[in-house]
């Protein structure tokens, strides 16, 4: 690992303001990554820092934020594996955005693509190994010893029979040179691959945790916005002499997203929001609806496509087949629905502004309201508190709603903390798209795939974004499409091909992106074809897949702790699927029972191979937490529109899966020395084809359009 970082730029070192050792250090971004807009191999990511105190503290930064995904525990859990410190004197914290040239390439500090771990695993394991060989060798300066009389435990440098800890060593560690180190082998980890609990549990348990919502201060005032009820509208005229006479209303404003009431509190807010008189220029959005939607990509998908794959005779190898089947799938507009809606503080003076947001993405705002105020991007402040969720509704990338509150704080002229309302929320947009795919497979006489027509048609999520130059190439947007992988590799006959549409409603990436859909289509499918062979649906993807050995794995693990070919109670019925998200590979088994139409989810049996699993429990729970999201959408998951405006509005008609609704999930790690994968995402596509498929196990029934309801 040394001989790849050119050192004197990668660590800089230097006694703290408070004392002891600081260790800052930029983080190279791979060579290769899943989401290549994320990591371009040539630039760096920001500076987070190791800081140990001469009270014996361990202070990590890091430069992604914790959205529930686990990476304040996995990160330090690296350092720790080398730094040989007390696992109880940790504190995380997220680090400030960056300076100078961190601003060429903003969307590298962006949260997402389910990369952290997997892309810093070997360089905060560096920064750790560095601390600790600095602070052996300042006890061989302090002692007049031998390196080799010294090792190393539970925060202290151990000569003999003296125990010095590594606070009192600190200081002179930060006056040495950078040595060159040696990372530990994986025989000799005593940290990763042992499950930690999460270094923010107790916060969050206890309620001490503030989030972004929990901000606040003298003078602090709260605003709620009256957005359009359709995309792109207009305020025409408002009357806000009621809501004036809310009790706490200080002010009611346009901006240009709506029209922004400020009061003491939030009920005040909403109260004088409700009372508002508002007149609206809907403006050609108003025609969108869900059914005419539908239609008009139901007839783009005949049309030709952008070609995404395109090998041998497609049509031709489709009219020979023994058998074909022919499919349609339709996938709705996804809210994210985080538990804590949106939410900005924003303080404004002079020369400098503070903002108080948990967003993905900092150093775009920082940018964009840096150039909004006239600031250089340094007198832009970011705070980043506990964040409640975001399941990618807090990775937009501009004009969203920090630049809200800003505008209404520099309009006002108050310290704003603006809140958006469940409903806001809900019917604000930024979803996952609507998606049709339309699909053609011919079989040969054994029942396996020769030749494959698939058409994709949806919005692009990442076209005009920062993004765009990464993922978007020759008109296909690489995040909405599906190859068929791996199953279509060795068919001889193949076409993909990508409509993209425009609409009014925006878009934005949703927990595993295209994988939301693309697993769906390409997971029933191999169903159907394992049933049109007459071969068990295990089996049938074993034979698929015996080139593909992470697959496989995840497959038969999942199929052994599920007692696949073990009969069901009478009642009880079983789908399978496989999936490769985010460099994972994830096989999940759904149990399940029917009754007067009612889907009940009993079990569901999940294997991930995601490589080296660097907190095993923190892996469970992202599998499990995907579940219940994927389970969610599959089952109630659906943003309709009609004449143009969201017909949902609040957790009543944007159903959750509840307590009670919820099945027994048992999750197991495949011991695997493949490539690290990550976690946070890959857990959500398999499970609703899984669903799907032993919905047709108990019914006969092919469910193609989401979510699922029986016919």
């Amino acid at each position: 690992m040394a001989g790849k970082i050119d050192r004197r730029n990668f660590l800089k070192i230097s006694t703290a303001a408070t004392g002891g050792l600081l260790i800052s250090f930029v983080i190279p971004a791979p060579a290769e990554s899943p989401t290549p807009a994320i990591a371009p191999a040539n630039k760096f990511r920001l500076h987070p820092f190791l800081r140990i105190g001469e009270d014996n503290s361990i202070h990590i930064s890091i430069p992604k934020v914790e959205i529930g995904q686990g990476i304040w525990t996995t990160l330090p859990m690296l350092i720790a594996e080398e730094l040989d410190c007390d696992w109880n004197k940790i504190i995380v914290e997220h680090s400030p955005p960056g300076t100078a040239t961190d601003y060429s390439e903003p969307i590298l500090k962006s949260t997402g693509g389910s990369e952290t771990t997997k892309s810093e695993f070997d360089n905060y394991r560096l920064v750790g190994a560095t601390a600790r060989t600095m602070l052996v060798n300042a006890a061989v300066q302090k002692f007049g010893v031998k390196a080799s009389d010294c090792k190393t435990e539970n925060g202290f440098v151990i000569i003999g029979e003296k125990r010095v800890p590594y606070g009192d060593l600190a200081n002179e560690a930060s006056l040495l040179p950078v040595p060159t180190v040696q990372l530990r082998e994986a025989k000799d980890w005593k940290i990763i691959g042992r499950s930690k609990k999460r270094l923010d549990a107790r916060e969050k348990l206890d309620g001490s945790a503030k989030y972004g919502i929990d901000v606040q201060f003298p003078g602090l005032l709260t605003a709620v916005v009256a957005h359009a009820p359709v995309f792109g509208g207009q305020v025409a005229s408002f009357d806000a002499s009621k809501a004036k006479l809310i009790k706490g209303v200080k002010q009611v404003l346009q901006i240009p997203t709506g029209i922004a009431v400020i009061a003491d509190n939030f009920w005040a807010a909403k109260k004088g929001r409700d009372a508002l008189i508002i007149q609206w220029k809907h403006g050609v959005h108003e025609n969108i609806d869900t059914k005419s939607q539908l239609n008009e990509y139901r007839k783009l998908s005949t049309t030709k496509g952008i070609p995404i794959v395109q090998k041998g005779d497609c049509i031709a190898a489709l009219k020979n087949a023994a058998k074909s089947i022919n499919a349609e799938f339709t996938f709705p507009y996804l809210a994210h629905a985080p538990m804590e809606p949106l939410n900005c503080t924003v303080r404004i003076s002079q020369d400098k502004c503070e903002i108080w947001a948990g967003t993905q993405s900092q150093l775009l705002h920082q940018l964009e309201v840096a150039a909004f105020l006239g600031l250089k991007p340094e007198q832009v402040e970011f705070n980043t508190p506990y964040i409640g969720g975001s399941f990618g509704r807090r990775g937009s990338f501009s004009l969203d709603w920090v630049m809200e509150a800003v505008n209404i704080a520099k309009i006002s002229g108050q310290l704003i903390k603006l809140i958006w309302t469940r409903e806001d929320d809900i019917q604000g947009g930024y979803y996952r798209p609507v998606y049709l795919h339309r699909v053609q497979i011919g079989v040969d006489k054994a029942g396996f795939p020769v030749a494959w027509q698939h058409t994709i048609v949806g919005q692009s999520l990442f076209v005009n974004s920062p993004l765009e130059k990464y993922i978007v190439h020759n008109g296909i947007d690489y995040s909405s499409v599906t190859t068929g992988y791996p199953y279509a590799d060795a068919i001889p006959d193949k076409s993909f091909e990508l409509v993209t549409t425009t609409n009014g409603v925006p878009v934005l990436a949703w927990r595993s992106v295209g994988h939301t859909h693309g697993a769906f289509v390409i997971e029933t499918l191999i169903d159907e074809l394992a049933a049109l062979a007459n071969v068990d649906p295990v089996e049938y993807r074993r034979r698929l897949l015996k080139d593909h050995p992470r697959h496989l794995a995840a497959l038969n693990l999942a199929a052994a702790k599920a007692e696949w070919h073990k009969p069901l109670p009478q009642g009880r019925y079983r789908g399978v699927a496989v999936h490769e998200a985010m460099g994972s590979y994830v096989a999940q088994i759904a149990e399940i029972s029917i009754e007067n139409k009612n889907i009940r989810v009993h079990r569901v049996v999940c294997a991930i191979d995601c490589g080296v699993a660097v907190n095993p429990d923190g892996v469970i729970a992202q599998m499990e937490g995907g579940i219940v999201f994927g389970l969610t959408a599959a089952l109630y998951g659906e943003i309709t529109l009609e004449k143009g405006r969201v017909q949902q509005s609040n957790f009543h008609n944007y159903r959750m899966l509840r307590m009670n609704e919820t099945p027994a999930i048992e999750v197991h790690i495949v011991p695997s020395t493949g490539k690290m994968g990550g976690a946070g995402e890959p857990g959500v596509p398999p499970i609703a084809p899984a669903l799907a498929n032993a919905i047709f196990a108990a019914t006969g029934q092919r469910l193609r359009d989401l979510p699922l309801r029986l016919k």
